[in-house]
């Protein structure tokens, strides 16, 4: 199994090299957090407080969609 964990400062995915959370984490962290999304959500944001302060020309909006703004658009019960 690859492990998809962030690189900094580029905040790559060590696994695929996507922008991180790449698809197949942010899979693992649902899985993870299913009954925690609070904890999921505190993991994530405290994420992108560290991403922030290596990648200060990305856009707040952008940085927000990548770290937090997939974790509104799922139904965390659901499978895959």
């Amino acid at each position: 199994m690859t492990a998809h964990n962030p690189l900094r400062p580029q905040w790559s995915c060590g696994g695929c090299a996507d922008a991180w959370p790449c698809g197949p984490r942010q899979r693992q962290l649902r899985a993870e957090y299913l009954d925690a999304r609070v904890s999921l959500t505190l993991y994530l944001a405290s994420c992108m407080v560290d991403a922030a302060f290596y990648l200060p020309l990305a856009p707040a909006g952008t940085l927000y969609d990548r770290f937090l703004g997939w974790t509104h658009r799922i139904d965390l019960a659901s499978p895959g």
